[in-house]
């Protein structure tokens, strides 16, 4: 029994050791009035705009990020290569699945609404108020448009 007692006292004292290490690499914690929004990517429909608040969405590894989307903004029908999961911050966001934008096909979130998104998995959204969203997952953060036309880099 004391050798069980031990291990677990080794254990936990290396975790705390490893736990104050990460702590003091930790980077600052986020303030939503501090953001630095940016336009979003050119894959990305004119009139969106990003910040990212953790990691690298473009590489690989784990990343956070928010998209602020005006009224009336369009994401057409995609996919992704990772799993995309989605909260709302604040506003109005309409999320459908299927390989074409479907406004009747859609369910509204609000604040503190959330969906995933699996890998290959094709979804549509809309905004009908000013929207910001959250989308963390694995990089590369990628779009492949379902209709290549509605790509912004290939108009």
């Amino acid at each position: 029994m004391k050798t069980v007692q031990t291990l677990f006292a080794v254990a936990i004292t290396a975790f705390s050791a490893t736990s104050a290490i990460r702590a003091a690499e930790a980077p600052a914690p986020y303030r939503a009035e501090t953001a630095e929004w940016a336009p979003a990517p050119p894959v990305l429909p004119a009139g969106a705009e990003i910040a990212v608040l953790s990691g690298n969405p473009f590489a690989e590894g784990w990343f956070v990020l928010r998209l602020k989307f005006p009224a009336g903004y369009d994401v057409p029908a995609h996919i992704h290569s990772g799993d995309e999961l989605i909260t709302v911050v604040s506003g109005e966001f309409n999320v459908g699945h299927g390989e074409r934008l479907n406004r009747d096909a859609g369910t509204l979130l609000t604040a503190g609404g959330f969906v995933e998104m699996p890998a290959g998995h094709p979804h549509f959204a809309w905004t009908s108020a000013e929207t910001i969203v959250q989308i963390h997952g694995p990089g590369p953060f990628d779009i492949t448009y379902m209709d290549p036309a509605d790509n912004p880099l290939s108009q």
